[in-house]
C-alpha cells in the first residue's frame, strides 16, 4: 500500500467516524467529545510541525493567528452574552475548528506531498457517507424505521447537510476521474461514486446544495486540467444516477412523506437492487473507460475540439435560458425580478413543501431569518449578543419569538452575535486565505511539469472550500461539524501549503531538541493548556449530564440525590440555568418555598436577558405562591424581552391586580 492510499484511507475513516459521530451538531455529548480529539490533535499537529520544520518561510500563520482572533472573540462573548451558556457551548465549537485549521497547515508543512490522499479521502469519505444515506433508503426498518420525510437526511440528521457533503465530494470525484498516471482504480470507482453523490445530491431535496454542486462543477472545469477525461467520467457517473433519481421519484414511497414502514420497506429492498446493478454496471463501465483511455491516447487537437465543444454546449444552456425568460409572459426583465421577489418574499415560503417537486420551487424563508439577524445585529451594532445568542436576542424585537434557532448565513449570523467586530475578522481571514489560495494554485505562474499535478489537486481543494462557502452564505452550515471540517482541513492545507513550485522544507532532524530545557518546558506548557482547554470543553456536557440525572433521580422520589446531581451540574456550568430549575423543583418536593423561589431568581442572575428565567419565576409567584402583585413586574419584564407574545399568566396577573373577574383558564397555571 503506497504512503498516498495509507494517507487517503485514513482521511476517509477519519471523516466518515467524524460525520457518523457529530452527526448534525446538535448532540452535545458527541459533539463535545469530537471537539476535544479535533483540538488535541490539531495542537498535536501544530507542535510537531515548530519542532520538525526547517528554517523557512511560515506559510499560512498569518491565517491562523486571524482564526484565532475570530476564536477568542467568541470565548469573550460569553461576558456580554444574552445567553452566556450558548455561548460557552459555541466557543468550544469555535476553538475545536481553529484546531482542525491549524492542524491543517501544520499538516501541509509535514507532508505536503500527501495531497493526493487528501483529495482522494474526501471524494471516498463523502461517497460513503452518501452510500450511507441511500443505505437508509434501502433497509429504514434497520436504519430510521421512525423517519416520516421522504428527504434523505442521515447520518447528519439534516438534508442539506446531505446535499453538502454531496457537492463538496464531486469535485474531489473529479479529480481521481481525470488524474493520469497508474491510479487506474481510482480513476474507474470515481464512476460509481459520482452517480452515488449525484443521486443523494438530488434525493435531499437540498436547493442550495444543488445550485453550488452546479456551480462548483463549472468552477473546477474552468480551473482545473483534464477536462475531457471528467466529462466521460461525469458523464457515465450522472447517467447512473439519473436511472436511480428517476426511478426514486417515481416511487411514491420511497421519496413522499408520512409513508407506512411497510411501504418504505418494500419500495427500499426494489431500490437496493436497482442501486446494486446501476453500481456493478457503472463501475465495470469505469474500468473499460480507464483502460481505453489509457491505451487510446487522444491527441493534443482532439482534446482542445472537445473542450472547445464542451464550453459552446454550456454557452448554449445559458443562452437558452436566457432566451426563456426573454420569451416568457414578463420579458426578461420581468421574469428576473419576479424571481427575485420569489426568492426573497417571505410569503411564498409557505408553498414550499418536503417532496421532490420542492426542487422546482423558489420560495423560502431566508428572507425572513436574514431580516432578523441583521436587525438583531443593529442593536448590538459592535459586538453582537453573543455567540448563540441569536435565537433569544430575536424576542426582542418580534411578535413571533424564535422563528429559527440559526439565521441561515454566516455572514448575517456573525453580524448579530459577534457585530462588526465579527464581521470584520471573518472578512480579513477570507481575503488572507483567497490570497494565499491564488499564491498556493499559481493563477499568473506556469510552473513545471513536475508540479502540475499538485496544482491540480490544490485547485480542487480550492474548488471544495468555495462549494462550502457559498453554501454557508445561505444556510446554518458552520453548525454543523461533519461539513464545516472537511472544508476547514481544505482551507488549511491550501494555507500552509505555499506555492507549489517552493516545495516545503521539512527538517531531517528535529528542529529543536526535546531534552533542550526550554524547549521541553514549553512543549509541557502547551500541553497543559491543552488539557485546561479540553477540560473546560467537557463542563458544559458535565452539566447536562448531571442535570439529566437529577431529573431522573426526581422522577424516582430520590429528592437528596436530585439536588446533590443538581448542584454538582448548576457548579459545572454557572451560566446555564437549567440546573438551577431543577434544583427548584426539588425544594419543591420537599415544600421549601421559599428555596425555591431563591433558585428561580438566582436563574434570572444568570441569564438576565432572557425571557424564560423571567417566565419561569413569575408563573412561580403566581400559581403556587398566589401573589400577583410581586409577579406583574416579573411578568411584564419577561414580556419586554419576548416581544409581543400572548403571556397567560401575565394577563391572569393583570386581571388579579386589577380585581377583575379571573378566567378560568388561569386556576391551572403552576
Amino acid at each position: 500500500m503506497s504512503a498516498d492510499v495509507a494517507f487517503g484511507a485514513a482521511v476517509a475513516a477519519a471523516l466518515t467516524l467524524y460525520v457518523f459521530v457529530t452527526t448534525g451538531g446538535v448532540d452535545l455529548g458527541a459533539n463535545t467529545w469530537g471537539e476535544i480529539v479535533l483540538t488535541m490533535l490539531g495542537a498535536g499537529l501544530g507542535v510537531t510541525a515548530v519542532l520538525r520544520s526547517a528554517r523557512d518561510r511560515a506559510w499560512g500563520a498569518g491565517l491562523v493567528w486571524l482564526f484565532a482572533a475570530l476564536a477568542a472573540l467568541t470565548v469573550a462573548s460569553i461576558a456580554w452574552s444574552v445567553e452566556p451558556a450558548s455561548s460557552w457551548v459555541e466557543a468550544n465549537r469555535t476553538v475545536s475548528y481553529l484546531a482542525a485549521f491549524g492542524g491543517a497547515v501544520a499538516l501541509a508543512r509535514l507532508a505536503p506531498g500527501r495531497w493526493p490522499g487528501l483529495v482522494g479521502g474526501i471524494a471516498a469519505g463523502a461517497s460513503i457517507v452518501c452510500g450511507y444515506s441511500l443505505l437508509v433508503k434501502v433497509f429504514p426498518g434497520t436504519f430510521d424505521a421512525v423517519d416520516p420525510l421522504g428527504r434523505l437526511r442521515l447520518p447528519f440528521g439534516y438534508w442539506n447537510a446531505v446535499g453538502l457533503i454531496a457537492a463538496m465530494g464531486l469535485p474531489a470525484c473529479l479529480w481521481a476521474g481525470a488524474r493520469p498516471g497508474p491510479a487506474r482504480v481510482l480513476r474507474a470507482l470515481s464512476v460509481p461514486a459520482i452517480a452515488v453523490l449525484v443521486t443523494a445530491l438530488v434525493l435531499s431535496y437540498s436547493r442550495s446544495a444543488l445550485a453550488v454542486a452546479v456551480v462548483g462543477v463549472a468552477l473546477w472545469f474552468a480551473l482545473v486540467p483534464g477536462r475531457l477525461r471528467a466529462a466521460t467520467v461525469l458523464g457515465l457517473g450522472a447517467a447512473g444516477a439519473g436511472v436511480l433519481v428517476a426511478w426514486a421519484l417515481a416511487t411514491h414511497p420511497l421519496t413522499h412523506d408520512h409513508e407506512t414502514l411497510a411501504a418504505r420497506t418494500t419500495a427500499g429492498h426494489s431500490f437496493g437492487l436497482l442501486l446494486v446493478l446501476v453500481l456493478v454496471v457503472l463501475t465495470v463501465s469505469g474500468f473499460a473507460l480507464a483502460f481505453a483511455l489509457d491505451r487510446v491516447p487522444v491527441p493534443e487537437h482532439l482534446r482542445r475540439r472537445v473542450a472547445t465543444v464542451l464550453l459552446c454546449l454550456a454557452a448554449l444552456v445559458a443562452v437558452a435560458a436566457v432566451g426563456a425568460l426573454a420569451a416568457s409572459s414578463r420579458g426578461l426583465t420581468g421574469e428576473i425580478s419576479h424571481v427575485w421577489n420569489t426568492l426573497t418574499s417571505s410569503s411564498s415560503s409557505t408553498n414550499v413543501g418536503d417532496n421532490p417537486g420542492r426542487l422546482l420551487q423558489l420560495g423560502n424563508s431566508r428572507s425572513v431569518y436574514w431580516h432578523e439577524g441583521l436587525k438583531v445585529g443593529e442593536h448590538a451594532l459592535l459586538k453582537g449578543v453573543g455567540a448563540g445568542g441569536f435565537a433569544t436576542a430575536q424576542g426582542f424585537y418580534y411578535s413571533v419569538q424564535k422563528v429559527a434557532q440559526h439565521t441561515h448565513s454566516y455572514e448575517v449570523e456573525t453580524f448579530a452575535d459577534l457585530g462588526l467586530l465579527g464581521v470584520l475578522i471573518s472578512l480579513a481571514l477570507l481575503i488572507g486565505w483567497l490570497l494565499a489560495a491564488a499564491r498556493a494554485v499559481a493563477f499568473r505562474r506556469v510552473v513545471a511539469d513536475e508540479f502540475a499535478g499538485e496544482r491540480a489537486g490544490l485547485r480542487t481543494l480550492v474548488v471544495i472550500v468555495v462549494v462550502y462557502g457559498l453554501q454557508s452564505s445561505v444556510d446554518w452550515t458552520w453548525f454543523i461539524p461533519g461539513t464545516t471540517v472537511v472544508a476547514l482541513v481544505c482551507a488549511g492545507w491550501i494555507a500552509g501549503r505555499g506555492p507549489p513550485a517552493r516545495p516545503v522544507a521539512v527538517a531531517s532532524e528535529p528542529r529543536f531538541a526535546l531534552r533542550s530545557p526550554g524547549v521541553g518546558a514549553a512543549v509541557t506548557l502547551i500541553a497543559a493548556v491543552v488539557l485546561l482547554v479540553a477540560w473546560a470543553m467537557w463542563q458544559p456536557l458535565r452539566s447536562a449530564d448531571g442535570d439529566n440525572a437529577a431529573i431522573t433521580a426526581l422522577v424516582n422520589g430520590n429528592t437528596a440525590a436530585a439536588l446533590n446531581d443538581a448542584r454538582t451540574a448548576a457548579n459545572s456550568d454557572p451560566l446555564s440555568y437549567e440546573p438551577l430549575w431543577t434544583i427548584a423543583k426539588a425544594y419543591a418536593q420537599l415544600g421549601d418555598r421559599a428555596a425555591v423561589v431563591a433558585e428561580y431568581r438566582k436563574a434570572v442572575s444568570v441569564q438576565p436577558k432572557n425571557a424564560q428565567t423571567w417566565s419561569a419565576l413569575g408563573d412561580y409567584e403566581l400559581g403556587i405562591l398566589r401573589r400577583p402583585r410581586e409577579a406583574l413586574g416579573v411578568l411584564e419584564t419577561a414580556e419586554r424581552l419576548a416581544h409581543g407574545s400572548e403571556d397567560l399568566s401575565l394577563f391572569c396577573a393583570e386581571q388579579e391586580v386589577a380585581n377583575r373577574p379571573v378566567p378560568v383558564s388561569c386556576r391551572g397555571i403552576e
